[in-house]
């Protein structure tokens, strides 16, 4: 749990909301009483700032949760054991590049981020006060980059609470298991569900990814002469 009393507070209020909102989350939440959003990342994820998560979906893209690790394990064996910035990554050939396992694709697409974000025409910065409708305008404006990439990017890098990826495939699955559906649901499904959620979409988010990809540990079971 956070040692942080505004963040502990926020956490029990964003509980509170979504276990009165929905069962399923309700059940979620009890089975990790302990859980942290944050904590949680921070475990499974190098840090990243803002093009550090943009590279990190864009990566992610139509890959297994497994191959996008690998991938991203190989990139930052390539740059001294970090993400590049984006002159860093400017500075590489793009050959080098795809020997770590990224496409031509997605190299063209995070070359062009990385240009714009180092001559000026984009900032990191202000990118990131920018209202979440504004953000997803100004990066999905770059071939290869849509509102999934972004919404990951929030989620990850800029700790936004009210985000949700319905075009996440790891996230329709966790939706499907979760409420025990009989098929995968549809973005505007997932949506619908989500509904409920606000404002503390983001926090419903993690909570489903986190019991998809780390089970709630059963308790113990009493053993004889237990009370």
């Amino acid at each position: 749990m956070t040692d942080d009393p505004s963040r502990a507070d926020w956490l029990r209020e964003a509980r509170s909301h979504l276990r009165d909102a929905d069962p399923v989350l309700a059940r979620l939440i009890d089975d990790r009483p302990a859980f942290d959003p944050q904590e949680w990342r921070v475990s499974r994820l190098p840090p990243m700032d803002l093009f550090g998560a943009l590279l990190f979906q864009v990566t992610g893209q139509q890959l297994s949760v497994r191959a996008t690790r690998t991938i991203l394990d190989r990139i930052q064996a390539m740059f001294g054991g970090h993400l590049p910035a984006p002159a860093e990554l400017l500075s590489v050939d793009p050959g080098k590049i795809r020997e770590a396992g990224l496409s031509w694709r997605k190299i063209a697409t995070l070359r062009d981020l990385a240009e714009r974000l180092s001559d000026g025409r984009l900032d990191q910065g202000v990118l990131s006060t920018l209202p979440d409708d504004e953000l997803i305008a100004e990066l999905t404006a770059i071939p290869g980059i849509g509102p999934w990439t972004v919404q990951g990017a929030m989620l990850v890098a800029l700790g936004r609470e009210d985000v949700v990826l319905p075009g996440d495939l790891a996230l329709r699955k966790a939706v499907q298991a979760a409420y025990r559906l009989d098929h995968l649901p549809a973005q505007q499904e997932v949506l619908a569900i989500a509904e409920k959620w606000r404002p503390y979409r983001s926090l419903a988010t993690s909570y489903l990814f986190s019991a998809a990809f780390q089970p709630a540990v059963a308790p113990p079971t009493p053993g004889p002469g237990s009370p």
